[in-house]
């Protein structure tokens, strides 16, 4: 059901007040912000179109196109799947199903590296498990001294990094490399960013649907207790951390207390948890002093 009944025009403001009851119906959490983004997307124009022409009618073409994306929507698969895209850190990036869409938490991650780099020598930075390639791809665009190095064990996600690279014009700053984590990697790093799986095996099982049938389970399952490939990661740090060396991992809410556990255990310095927007502990930090 929607907002509104259509009349035979179907205008611009009618088709988002019919869609945003439409969606509300389904428990979209929120409806008026991905119509609008959905009817964008179908009209191939930016959202201020909307807000400039409400009365505008759409055609027959545009119509249909705006019919699918809704269609699909509704029917669970992930906004950022349907436009086939994603706004990070104020660059787009393309996402599919091979690749874990990338959230909120992510851009705060990728905040913390950009503080901490420095931007008066040249340093090596490593994105492990780079999935869409946002870490990479934004550290290359905003720290312009940075040699980047990306690393997943999949080789669709490493197509789609590299496609994101190119689309934000960096693509001769970061070396892609096909590893299980460190595996084929060599050399030391400044900076060491990754965002790993951190859902628990048993948890996967209660994840919104969305995310549990359309995203990868190998960029989401890790392990046991959630920690697994937290601990791989770390048992290799000290190989690959130059001296003050800095890594940074995005982790679940519960997990801060066990994480710095791991990384203290592996005599990492300065070792912190450090929250997200929403006050949970959502980072864990450690510097290589040696």
């Amino acid at each position: 059901m929607g907002g509104t009944t259509l009349t035979t025009e179907w205008t611009i403001r009618e088709v988002l007040n019919w869609t945003r009851g439409y969606f509300e119906g389904a428990g979209i959490v929120q409806p008026r912000l991905e119509a609008e983004i959905l009817l964008a997307h179908a009209l191939d124009a930016n959202r201020l179109h909307l807000y400039l022409a409400p009365d505008k009618p759409l055609t027959i073409d545009e119509r249909s196109r705006y019919r699918s994306v809704v269609q699909q929507r509704r029917s669970g698969t992930p906004l950022q799947h349907v436009i086939g895209e994603v706004s990070f850190y104020g660059l787009r990036f393309r996402v599919d199903r091979e690749t874990l869409i990338p959230r909120t938490e992510t851009e705060e991650l990728l905040d913390q590296v950009i503080q901490l780099a420095p931007r008066d020598r040249e340093i090596r930075c490593l994105d492990l498990g780079t999935g869409t390639g946002v870490i990479a791809v934004c550290m290359a665009r905003y720290l312009p001294m940075a040699q980047v190095t990306a690393v997943d064990i999949s080789p669709a996600a490493l197509q789609v990094a590299r496609e994101n690279a190119k689309l934000n014009e960096v693509e001769d700053r970061i070396e892609f490399i096909e590893s299980d984590w460190f595996s084929r990697v060599e050399g030391k790093f400044d900076f060491i960013v990754s965002n790993p799986p951190y859902i628990s095996t048993e948890e996967l099982d209660g994840l919104p649907r969305e995310v549990r049938e359309h995203e990868p389970s190998v960029a989401l399952d890790g392990g046991t207790d959630g920690l697994e490939k937290v601990r791989a990661i770390a048992a290799q740090l000290r190989t690959h951390l130059r001296p003050d060396g800095v890594v940074l991992m995005e982790i679940g809410h519960d997990q801060g207390a066990r994480a710095q556990e791991i990384l203290e255990n592996i005599e990492l310095a300065d070792v912190s948890i450090e929250r997200d927007m929403a006050g949970k502990d959502r980072f864990v930090v450690g510097r290589c002093l040696s």
